[in-house]
């Protein structure tokens, strides 16, 4: 095995946190609103469903390959040149994915903060401290989500607590009134977040208490899904209906908040979630990708492209979309049947490919039996 450090099962889930959510705190309120109107709430509790199934199947596939990632079960799954294929799709998917919120994480930076500093700037920087993350290993990454997401979680609900006073509850009704179908419509682009939870067969066979993983996912699915619910409250109980037609609902909440005239303007609030969050997610996604190239390479170490891998996220980052509107598009539209066909549907093929192999194999082993 390339990478020689060990996790829990806790700190699978705690890692995986923010590897779904930092993106979807800023975004994910305006796009879910564009299609769920009021019922935008419920939208992430429809797409949390893809992210169970999405731990399941990955548990399920780890469960026969134990010491494997889905880089070299693929391989052995449906052959090496077809597997071979499939892993390059996984890199190339985690290539272009990464890129994306390396450009979403330089869009809110330069857009709100740094107005004058070049955005490749501010993009090669976060690229190249994640890079060192990622060549400091597993448990680095690990251990550094461990320390950032309470902070996060907490900063979160400080600044939810703070806008308490603001929320009008009247912009949630009527609940349903056009029936599940806004809310299913809304659904799309969580979902398509939640199947990134596919990435912890990159883990599971490095956690030291694996019996633990399914549940341990389940947990931070849980966790993930009752954040979005809340992140997509706030922003509905604020704005009401224009909350579709800002680009980021919570930064524009954080400009809300003003408690005796003390705090106010708490944007440097989210500008904190947004770069601690962001920073593991980049990091856990660069993580696999160095990992799974090396696998795919059969090379012996990870270390050695981690910094020409930095230098092609940068270019993906830049050539992901002209600006940030075409990016929310993408991110609203195709991205959903992108992100579902690689992150859950291949996945599924692959165990079930499984599955039938291994039940074939035990009745052939059965007539065995009985012929002898």
């Amino acid at each position: 095995m390339i990478e020689k450090g060990k996790i829990s099962s806790f700190q699978l889930a705690i890692m995986m946190h923010p590897t779904i959510l930092a993106t979807a705190l800023l975004i994910l309120p305006s796009i879910t609103a564009a299609k769920a109107e009021r019922d935008m709430w419920i939208s992430p509790v429809w797409g949390s469903f893809f992210g169970f199934l999405a731990v399941w199947i990955a548990y399920e596939l780890h469960k026969h390959y134990p010491r494997e990632t889905i880089i070299e079960y693929s391989k052995r799954i449906i052959g090496n040149i077809p597997g071979k294929i499939i892993g390059f799709l996984y890199l190339f998917l985690y290539l272009h994915i990464n890129g994306i919120v390396i450009r979403e994480y330089g869009e809110f930076i330069s857009g709100n903060f740094l107005f004058q500093t070049p955005q490749m700037v501010i993009l090669g920087s976060m690229t190249l401290v994640c890079a060192f993350a990622v060549r400091g290993g597993l448990e680095t990454i690990a251990r550094a989500a461990q320390h950032f997401v309470p902070i996060v979680i907490l900063l979160w609900l400080t600044l939810v607590l703070f806008l308490i006073k603001d929320l009008d509850l009247t912009n949630m009704l009527p609940i349903l009134e056009k029936g599940l179908k806004p809310s299913f419509l809304g659904a799309a682009s969580p979902a398509s977040w939640f199947s990134e939870y596919i990435l912890i067969a990159f883990f599971l066979p490095y956690l030291s208490d694996q019996r633990k993983g399914l549940l341990w996912g389940n947990l931070s699915v849980l966790s993930v899904v009752f954040i979005m619910v809340l992140t997509n409250l706030t922003a509905l109980c604020i704005f009401g209906e224009i909350t579709a037609d800002l680009s980021y609902p919570v930064m524009n909440a954080g400009k809300y908040v003003s408690i005796a005239k003390f705090f106010q303007h708490l944007e440097s609030i989210v500008m904190a979630l947004w770069v601690l969050g962001t920073f593991i997610k980049i990091s856990v996604f660069y993580y696999a990708l160095a990992l799974g190239t090396a696998q795919w390479l059969k090379l012996s170490n990870y270390k050695p492209i981690v910094f020409p891998l930095g230098f092609l996220l940068i270019l993906f980052a830049r050539w992901s979309a002209p600006n940030l509107t075409e990016l929310k598009s993408f991110l609203g539209t195709t991205s959903v049947f992108y992100l579902l066909s690689l992150q859950i549907l291949l996945p599924a093929l692959l165990l079930f490919i499984t599955l039938v192999r291994k039940r074939v194999e035990q009745r052939k082993g059965l007539k065995d039996e009985l012929k002898g």
